[in-house]
């Protein structure tokens, strides 16, 4: 028979992207926020760095309040006060999430005086080397020596206030190499807590697919130590080889991460927590529809404005997007795959593929705004009709090099045409307007071949609004789906999964052309089914699904530290 889960009365959760949209980490903890919340009311605690309301370097202006935090000085205003007292600089409030959740924010610049004393700290009692620290090492450090100073602040008031006793079961959750320090922190000041520790990518295996090194044929031979040396990476891959080494609980978000984990790190996770999703804003029946057909209008009106065409509701709108990783994300050979669309003889509808990455963004373009605020037709493409914002760097951009290589002008009589949206879709864009989540709704087909994906919510997202998508079994969601469905995923399950390797490139961007142009022929019924299959696919990878997962890593920790409160 099972044992009987210990469960926590209170988790405090760290990570870089609390209340700071950065990148997939922010998805993970925001969309799992609500049903944690749920179950803990108020007793789950986010903690996250403190940088809004300084002055902008380049334009001595004041930044504005994070849009994602909304501050209640009466949220523990005792505790306020005393950690104010103890030199902490903290606001607390809420997370304005779904769920609400209470969020910590604190300054951590005040312990960059004392970083030397720290890192001293860290090796005498850790091992950890700090000494080849550079770039955003020190800044993250400070942050996650600071989060743990709130822990045990708020850990000793709770004590002396009697809300804590001996019996209560806390658990600190660190997420990344960032928050490492103080994970550690805790581990040797407050034995009593849990901790876990979760990497959502090792930074070393990130570095060598980064570096244009074949990662998964030779990682059974790679040494992490050896190549965090190598490439320069010592200090991160050190703070986050010790915390997988001295926590209660080591965790990761997919099977392919996990081998990443043995090879690169020597030690094996003690459980994989998948992603999950909360569909919650997901919007149904007849405001879905509207939305969708919005969106479509919205991208064909920019498309058209940007390249002087008249495609109507029948074009196939295809995307893909992430962070501009252009090896990892696979965004070379979205490209390239778009390159031989051209030439297909399969395809049966005209294509706009949007590239939407974020880029090094300058400006949103003039001509392109005053072409869709007349709301005219024009039979003439604008100048450099492949882009819809001006970049401080178009000379020495990824995806305009490439296609300037395979010398795709987007020209009339091109049934395919690919559009780079180079910024975040924040419905503030000055072409767009409209978020990511309601343009991705407008979408036919969604692309993700990522070669280093260790989740991918970019293929779970789209699912969830029905679109179907191609993704890689590199990716650790292709992988999941592959499972799920009990063989490959093909275009008619609503997310087809491409076998990717080292050095299959070429092989992987025709799967793609393939694909597209398959899906191209498909008749309504047909692509009515594929979605409400991409749809049934989104359900299973729900958070109240995935959940148990945690609650399994909550349990392994609290007793570790059950076990050491007892000797």
């Amino acid at each position: 028979m099972d044992r009987e889960m210990i469960k926590p009365d209170y988790i405090f959760e760290s990570s870089w992207e609390v209340c700071n949209k950065v990148g997939g980490i922010y998805t993970v903890l925001s969309s799992r926020a609500k049903t944690l919340q749920d179950e803990m009311k108020d007793r789950i605690i986010f903690i996250g760095p403190d940088f809004w309301k300084e002055n902008d370097d380049d334009s001595n202006k004041t930044v504005g309040e994070s849009p994602y935090f909304k501050e209640d000085k009466s949220l523990f205003a005792q505790w306020q006060w005393e950690a104010k007292e103890q030199g902490l600089h903290v606001r607390v409030g809420r997370w304005t999430v779904p769920g609400e959740p209470i969020a910590v924010l604190v300054d951590f610049k005040p312990f960059f005086e004392k970083k030397n004393e720290i890192y001293g700290w860290l090796w005498e009692h850790y091992s950890v080397d700090s000494l080849h620290a550079y770039g955003d090492y020190d800044e993250a450090s400070m942050f996650s020596y600071a989060a743990a100073l709130v822990v045990e602040s708020f850990y000793k008031y709770a004590v002396e206030g009697k809300t804590f006793d001996q019996s209560t079961k806390v658990i600190y959750h660190a997420n990344e190499w960032m928050c490492g320090l103080g994970a550690l922190y805790i581990n040797n000041k407050l034995p009593q807590i849990g901790t876990v520790f979760t990497t959502h990518a090792t930074s070393i295996g990130r570095s060598i697919a980064g570096n244009q090194k074949p990662l998964y044929d030779y990682l059974f031979a790679y040494n992490g130590d050896q190549m965090a040396g190598e490439l320069n990476m010592q200090s991160k891959h050190s703070i986050e080889k010790q915390t997988a080494m001295h926590v209660d609980c080591f965790t990761t978000v997919s099977d392919i991460t996990a081998k990443e984990c043995v090879e690169l790190l020597d030690k094996p996770v003690d459980v994989v927590l998948p992603n999950g999703f909360d569909d919650s804003f997901v919007p149904k029946g007849a405001q879905f529809t509207r939305k969708r057909k919005a969106a479509r209008k919205r991208l064909l009106d920019v498309a058209n404005a940007l390249l002087g065409e008249q495609l109507d509701d029948d074009t196939l709108i295809v995307s893909t997007s992430g962070r501009y990783e252009f090896r990892n994300k696979g965004i070379d050979v979205f490209v390239e795959a778009m390159n031989r669309l051209l030439r297909d003889r399969d395809l049966k509808k005209k294509v706009v593929a949007f590239i939407e990455v974020p880029g090094w963004v300058g400006e949103p373009r003039k001509d392109l705004q005053e072409r869709l605020a007349s709301k005219q037709s024009f039979d003439t493409p604008l100048d450099v009709p492949q882009i819809t914002h001006w970049l401080h760097n178009m000379s020495h951009d990824n995806v305009l090099s490439m296609m300037k290589y395979y010398d795709m002008h987007n020209r009339k009589d091109e049934n395919v045409k690919v559009i780079f949206l180079p910024c975040y879709l924040d419905g503030k864009d000055g072409i767009v307007n409209m978020t990511y989540y309601d343009v991705v709704l407008g979408n036919d087909l969604c692309v993700y071949p990522s070669y280093y994906e260790p989740w991918g919510y970019t293929p779970l997202e789209a699912v969830a609004f029905k679109v179907p998508c191609i993704t890689t079994d590199l990716a650790g969601f292709g992988l999941w789906a592959n499972k799920e469905f009990g063989h490959v995923g093909e275009i008619e399950d609503g997310v087809k999964v491409i076998h990717r390797t080292d050095y299959n490139y070429s092989e992987v961007a025709d799967a793609i052309k393939d694909a597209v142009a398959e899906f191209s022929a498909m008749s309504q019924k047909q692509v009515d089914a594929c979605r409400k299959k991409a749809d049934a696919l989104s359900k299973k990878a729900l958070w109240s699904e995935f959940i148990q997962y945690y609650h399994e890593a909550y349990d392994i920790a609290l007793r570790k530290a059950e076990a050491r409160r007892a000797s």
